[in-house]
């Protein structure tokens, strides 16, 4: 199927020139979206930026959508690609590049009244434009940490199916097209915010049930968390407890990796868990984090990048990484506006302002 071209971003610009620095002139998507399924590849030696389905402005059932859209960082332009197949789109899915192809995992349909966790397994080849169905996941759920290791193996770590958030780990062999169940975490849990640098998992925060009753269902979590994969048995996990992370970012976090940077980046989110209406499961509004920060895998150390990001977002599923930035795909502005931004932030941390006293004369 044919790409269909929607809007320039930086016209002809290598990537090198588009992602080289948080421009605000980068035009936005399409159309609004929040909750969508995010991933980065390469195709053809070529950085790719996609993002799919998630849920438009009025945040209703009916707005959900299945578009997928192709962001290409040499041409500069934004391609509408072959939608994701079924009669319905999702939000709170899953998504990852690996071994050339983009794989989408799980998330929910949503329908007048309620909502579905789906065990649906998508592979998207970028280079024909075609979509493949593969084995269903063992454990339907939507908003888990996901991340891919030896280009092979793909973890879902926790998130929330229809009987509430689980702490299943599931692996998927996308060699073998098989499912596994890998050792578990020991908080159930969704909306965290995490990703996989060589052998290690990083996850934070999410929402859990509210152990003091049911009101509200869900508060959130402050636990963050290690986990480093048996290199040989990829199903065994030692999870080990970490620090607090800088910010109060607590739910749908945009994280992502650098194997490069041996690196996992954090962005926005909000502190107060809320519904895909962007209304907390207490009954108040909930507002975007302006803290991006990070995790360093060879110091195992957190550190702040930047404490007051402009126009902070938060309902993300995943944050992509380029050589020197960082991009997040729609998501919700302040007052809880879904938006078609496509925001691009420096790695590098931000200097902390340093506030001084009167000099003498």
């Amino acid at each position: 199927m044919k790409r269909m071209v929607f809007a320039p971003l930086l016209l002809m610009l290598p990537v090198v020139l588009l992602f080289a620095a948080a421009n605000p002139g980068v035009e936005p998507l399409p159309e609004p979206l929040s909750n969508n399924a995010v991933a980065i590849l390469k195709v053809k030696g070529q950085l790719e930026l996609f993002s799919m389905m998630g849920i438009g402005p009025k945040k209703t059932w009916d707005a959900v959508s299945n578009a997928a859209y192709q962001l290409d960082a040499d041409s500069g332009k934004v391609y509408s690609v072959h939608a994701v197949p079924g009669t319905a789109g999702r939000v709170g899915a899953m998504a990852v590049g690996a071994a050339n192809h983009v794989y989408l995992m799980g998330g929910y349909v949503l329908f007048q009244g309620g909502g579905m966790a789906v065990p649906d397994v998508g592979k998207y080849e970028p280079a024909n434009d075609r979509w493949f169905r593969q084995n269903d996941m063992l454990v339907a759920v939507g908003e888990a940490v996901i991340g891919v290791y030896r280009d092979r193996y793909i973890y879902l770590v926790g998130g929330r199916t229809n009987g509430g958030p689980v702490t299943d780990v599931q692996m998927y062999d996308l060699e073998k097209n098989r499912w596994s169940k890998a050792t578990p975490i020991g908080t159930a849990v969704f909306g965290h915010a995490g990703a996989l640098v060589g052998d290690t998992i990083v996850y934070v925060d999410g929402a859990v049930r509210n152990s003091e009753g049911n009101s509200p269902r869900f508060v959130a979590s402050d636990e963050c968390w290690s986990g480093k994969i048996n290199h040989h048995d990829p199903t065994k996990i030692e999870w080990t407890k970490l620090p607090a992370h800088p910010g109060t970012g607590r739910f749908r976090i945009a994280a992502g990796e650098s194997e490069k940077d041996e690196m996992i980046y954090f962005s926005g989110g909000s502190d107060n868990p809320h519904d895909n209406a962007g209304l907390g499961y207490d009954g108040k509004p909930s507002e975007p984090s302006p803290v991006t920060f990070a995790f360093n895998l060879r110091t195992r150390k957190w550190e702040t990048i930047d404490e007051n990001i402009p126009n902070p977002t938060m309902d993300h599923r995943g944050l992509l990484v380029t050589k020197t930035n960082l991009v997040m795909i729609g998501g919700m502005e302040k007052g809880q506006a879904v938006t078609a931004k496509i925001r691009v932030l420096s790695k590098e941390a931000k200097p902390k302002s340093v506030v001084t006293g009167p000099t003498s004369p």
